[in-house]
Order: C-alpha cells, then structure tokens, then sequence
C-alpha cells in the first residue's frame, strides 16, 4: 500500500468519526424535551419579532386617550382587586398602558429589543473573544501575560456598573454633541436604532472577557497535542493551526458559554431600560413596561406582570436550550460516556 493509499484509508474514517460527532450530538439535543421546549420558544419568539409589524393589532406608539388603563372584561376574574376602578374595553385584547397604547402590540414589538440582544451579545462575545483568546493561548509568554492582564483589569470593575456608567458617558456626552460632528452622527444613529446602538456598545465592551479566558485555557491545552504538533511539523502557519485546527476543537465549549450567557445579556438590557439608561422612548423594551407598570402595580398590576411574564418565559428558554446543547456537546458533564 502507497503513502497516499494509507492517508486516504486513515482520511475517511477520521471525517466520519468527525460527522458522527456532530451526528450524536443532534440526536442528543433532539431527545432532550426541555431542549426542544426551549427552541421551540425562542423560534416563536423569534417569528413573532420579525413579523412583529403583521403581528400587532396596533402600533407600539399609537395613543388613545380616552382608553388609558383600560382592561379586558376577563382580566377581572385574575385581579379582583381591580374591578372597583376597572375600565372595561373590547378594543385592546390584554388592556391599555397608562397613555392607552395597546400592550399586546407593546410586548410583541418589545420582543425585538430582547432577542436584539439575546442574538448580538453572543456574536460579539464569540467574534471578539474567541479570537482574543486564540491568539493569547496559541503565542503564550509575554503577548499572553499582557493579554491576560488587559483582561483582568476589565474583570476589576463590577459589569453591571460598567456598563451603567458608560451608558450614562454615551447618552450625556453625545447628546450635547454639535452637528457635523463623530458624536452627533453616533448620537443620530442611536436614535435611528431606538437607542440600542449604545447598549450593543455597552455590552459588547464586556460579552467577550469570559469568552476569551475560556478559548484560552482551551489552547493552552490542544496546541502541544499531537495533532498540532503534526500540523506544525508539516509547515502549517500560525494562522492556518490557529483557525483551522485548534478553532474547531474549541467551538464547542463556547457554543455552550454564550448560549447558557444570553438570558444574562436580555436581563442586563431589561435593568437598563428599568433605570431610564436603555431604549428611548416610546420604542417599547419589556424592562422599561415593568417600570412603568410598577408606577401602578397596586392598581393595575398586570401592566408590570404581563412584560415580566413575557421576561421570565424568554429567558427561561434560552435556559433550557442552553443546558440540552451542554448535554448534547459534552455529555460527559452529565454522565454519559
């Protein structure tokens, strides 16, 4: 048997073995029923958000004075407590806000703000920390112990402050920033995006510091395994070990991190649009529906409730899709060998 012979024999199996991989792990994820739940949920959530103009009954925006704080009939029997200063209409299918906008068409289009950043956080945290972390555990020495250290000095200040402080930064210098010139064409494009384009900033500053320890304490692990060393000795580039065979090896892990991360990244959006910090008004985000029905959660409390619920049923399917791909990528990390 040729050399080539042998490569070709040993070839096949190997991108079987690659293919069953894969193969199982869609198997796994298919059996898993909370996984399913959880994709299913987010599909829907997902149509509803992209169809969300063809979905709603109203605009998010529109006003009708006369219908403000008004209730379907058959809310009345889950919040009694609302029935003495109930007022009834036909015309908004879950009740009106207090200025009467419609909440159904505020909580489908609020869906769009969410899954913005459900889907956003994640590519930033792979594009940017995958490759950071790449390059920092693939060169080692003194680019690592400086890269590391840039991380570790981001990872001194709390998140959640950061992000608040530099959200406060963007909307206060940007603001006052004079026409013609960068700030005001960022200011304008913030509006022009509802006022998402400073948190995708704000978090994007933060997504990938876990991402890139992870990629990094990966390929501190693979690139003096055998098959690097091969692709090494072979006369394969930095670039081409880094990407094409040390990328692969590691994509797994981070699938799992950023997907098991995204219910955190909707609830930071949530809390900025809940302190006045996230999307301008009237561009519905569910955070800032929760804070304006707590203004009346003692007397309509379904107008803090129903954004909550639609809150808590999101993030609790990112959740169970999250673990069913764990389960599925790495089952060890749940017994099965």
């Amino acid at each position: 048997m040729t050399a080539s012979e042998t490569v070709a024999s040993t070839a096949v199996p190997e991108r079987r073995k690659t293919a069953g991989v894969w193969a199982d792990a869609t198997y796994r994820l298919a059996r898993n029923k909370a996984a399913l739940l959880g994709g299913g949920l987010v599909l829907i959530l997902t149509l509803s958000a992209i169809f969300a103009s063809q979905l709603s009954p109203y605009s998010y925006s529109e006003q009708d004075r006369l219908q403000t704080d008004a209730m379907p009939a058959w809310m009345l029997s889950i919040f009694p407590t609302v029935r003495p200063y109930a007022k009834i209409t036909s015309d908004f299918p879950l009740g009106a806000d207090y200025v009467g906008r419609d909440l159904l068409s505020r909580l489908i289009f609020g869906a769009q703000i969410s899954l913005s950043v459900a889907f956003v956080g994640p590519i930033i945290a792979l594009l940017v920390g995958t490759v950071y972390g790449l390059i920092s555990g693939f060169f080692g020495g003194r680019v690592d112990n400086v890269m590391m250290r840039i991380v570790d000095i981001m990872y001194a200040f709390p998140t959640m402050l950061l992000i608040i402080l530099m959200m406060a930064f963007f909307r206060s210098t940007f603001a006052a920033s004079q026409p013609g010139t960068f700030t005001h064409a960022m200011n304008a494009l913030d509006r022009r995006f509802g006022g998402m384009l400073f948190i995708f900033i704000g978090i994007g500053i933060t997504a990938w510091m876990g991402t890139a320890r992870l990629a990094r304490g990966q390929v501190l692990s693979l690139r003096e395994q055998e098959f690097s060393l091969a692709a090494r000795a072979m006369g394969a580039g930095n670039g081409r070990i880094i990407f094409r065979h040390l990328l692969p090896n590691v994509l797994g892990p981070l699938i799992i991190t950023v997907t098991l991360a995204i219910p955190g990244y909707i609830s930071t959006e949530a809390f900025l649009s809940f302190i006045g910090l996230g999307v301008n008004a009237p561009t519905p985000s569910w955070g800032s529906m929760i804070s304006d029905g707590a203004q009346a959660i003692r007397t309509y409390p379904h107008q803090a409730i129903l954004p909550a619920l639609a809150l808590s049923i999101t993030m609790f399917a990112f959740n169970f899709l999250g673990d069913g791909l764990r389960d599925a990528l790495d089952p060890r990390l749940r017994g099965v060998q």
